[in-house]
């Protein structure tokens, strides 16, 4: 792969979810693989303490313990610091495991960083994606692009938990 992410991957359903251990934002190691036997909501998003961010992301803190009930787990990767991921957590009062991918590995791995379309210019960034993960560890679904305000309730609603 180049840096400048033009070799992009695409999971579809079915395919094995790139394994990851990553910091959280105190530092603890989030491993996928401890997540085996439930259901995971992996969530890729371009930054912390920015609107669309905060918005997707307090979505998700109300909707964690309807998810959790219906056995899925949350996890947001971003490219920021954990100190970073630290000060939106509190700002933000959020209750969901935000871990950090300095080095975009794991966001490149699942596809959600390469080329992408930010105010009319082709830029190279993190792709706004959510994966749901099986309880095997498989692709359940992927997708590209999504929108961060209403994003949660539509996942929802495809999940069949509204």
């Amino acid at each position: 792969m180049t840096d400048t992410g033009t070799d992009v991957v695409r999971l579809s359903p079915g395919d094995p979810a790139p394994d990851f251990t990553l910091p959280d934002a105190d530092g603890n190691p989030v491993r996928l693989a401890d997540h085996r036997g439930r259901r995971v909501i992996v969530y890729c998003y371009p930054a912390a303490l920015t609107p669309g961010c905060t918005t997707q992301a307090v979505d998700f803190t109300a909707a964690a313990g309807d998810l959790a009930e219906a056995g899925l787990d949350i996890i947001g990767i971003s490219p920021d610091p954990q100190e970073k991921l630290q000060r939106f957590r509190e700002q933000e009062n959020l209750r969901i495991t935000l871990v950090s991918d300095p080095d975009k590995q794991v966001l490149r791995a699942y596809g959600a960083y390469g080329p992408k379309k930010l105010y009319g210019k082709e830029v190279v960034g993190v792709i706004r994606s959510t994966f749901v993960v099986d309880a095997e560890g498989r692709i359940e679904r992927a997708q590209y692009n999504v929108k961060a305000t209403g994003h949660v309730a539509k996942l929802r609603r495809e999940l069949g938990l509204d």
